[in-house]
């Protein structure tokens, strides 16, 4: 249906559907009537995911039940001035009963305007590819597990067009075992119309020593990237949720379920209170992708062995917030023959 509307018992994943496929980010939510009763953003979903909510909850649920709306007939100048004072790039326009009738975007008032200049940039990436690949013998055998083909096209080929979709300009990549066959075959980037540079590891760093072998020292923040994952994860709205936080390293996570086959005693002391048969546990686990501020860098300064997780731990104990980017997205991490195969076959399917 035209203008991404949705009806409020239709379940979140719809939505996320809805938000990814339109440019304008933002889905609308209206009754049997047409009556405007609130508004979608990929900051609504996260924000949804954060508290607990799941994919199949309704919308009505998630939504923004108060969204900034203006009359059918307002200006544009007048449009301009209520989605920078709302903060806000889309803004549905109603009737006089509140009956929704069209959405206008930013983009619609200026086609000067795009996406990626109303967006910030992260400085740089930096994709950590030095891992052996162990779990992946014999097949890392002679080929970094980085370069592993998924549906024709080698991991990390992947992950550089999905960072040159999202305007990155230049990324960094940290080798170590079977470095120079990832350098054979990207070299300086310029045929994939992307700035390559490399961080040569000539000893085991940890998922984060790489970063200390950086010459530049960037004046905004930095995505990381652990060179085994496949993500469609959307690196502008981490951003944005990285900066709108203030944190200092923002980490993605990926949503977890554990289903327990047995009946759950809670008990105090001999006695039992309840039995809760087979239980489901939720856990936020680290998705292996970062965005991470200058000052956080500063902490470890001169270490030659580091993981994200002292650098997390550091920015914890010295009181800089950590926030966390919940990932509704495909996402995999490559770490078996069997996450492999799974890749392969997501991939042979949207190409």
């Amino acid at each position: 249906m035209s203008d991404n509307r949705l009806k409020p018992d239709a379940p979140l994943m719809e939505a996320v559907r809805s938000i990814e496929t339109s440019h304008r980010r933002i889905a609308v939510v209206v009754d049997d009537e047409g009556l405007l009763l609130g508004t979608l953003t990929d900051g609504d979903v996260r924000r949804a995911l954060l508290a607990g909510g799941t994919l199949e909850m309704p919308v009505r649920q998630a939504m923004n039940s108060m969204p900034i709306t203006a009359d059918v007939d307002s200006v544009p100048d007048y449009l301009l001035d209520l989605m920078r004072k709302g903060n806000v790039l889309a803004v549905p326009l109603v009737d006089n009963h509140g009956y929704f009738l069209h959405l206008v975007h930013l983009t619609d008032i200026d086609q000067r305007k795009s996406i990626r200049d109303i967006s910030t940039d992260f400085a740089f990436a930096v994709i950590m590819a030095g891992g052996e690949g162990m779990r992946l013998r014999p097949l890392t055998q002679d080929i970094p597990k980085p370069m592993l083909s998924v549906g024709g096209i080698p991991l990390l080929e992947r992950q550089i067009q999905r960072l040159i979709c999202a305007g990155m300009k230049r990324v960094y990549i940290a080798v170590n075992y079977l470095g120079h066959i990832i350098e054979t075959h990207f070299g300086d980037g310029s045929r994939f119309g992307i700035e390559i540079l490399y961080l040569r590891e000539q000893e085991k760093r940890g998922t984060a020593g790489g970063l200390f072998l950086l010459t530049e020292r960037p004046s905004k923040p930095i995505l990381v990237i652990n060179g085994d994952i496949l993500t469609t994860s959307d690196f502008h709205s981490l951003y944005a949720f990285h900066e709108n936080h203030g944190a200092s390293v923002t980490v993605a996570a990926v949503d977890y379920h554990v289903n327990i086959p047995y009946g759950v005693i809670l008990s105090s002391g001999a006695f039992v209170n309840e039995i809760v048969e087979k239980p489901s546990q939720r856990f936020l686990c680290n998705a292996g992708i970062y965005a991470v501020s200058p000052e956080s860098l500063l902490l470890l300064q001169g270490t030659t062995y580091c993981n994200m997780t002292d650098i997390i731990a550091a920015c914890i104990a010295n009181q800089l917030p950590v926030a966390v980017f919940p990932i509704h997205e495909y996402w995999t991490d490559i770490g078996t023959p069997d996450d492999l195969e799974k890749a392969q076959a997501f991939f042979s399917k949207v190409g």
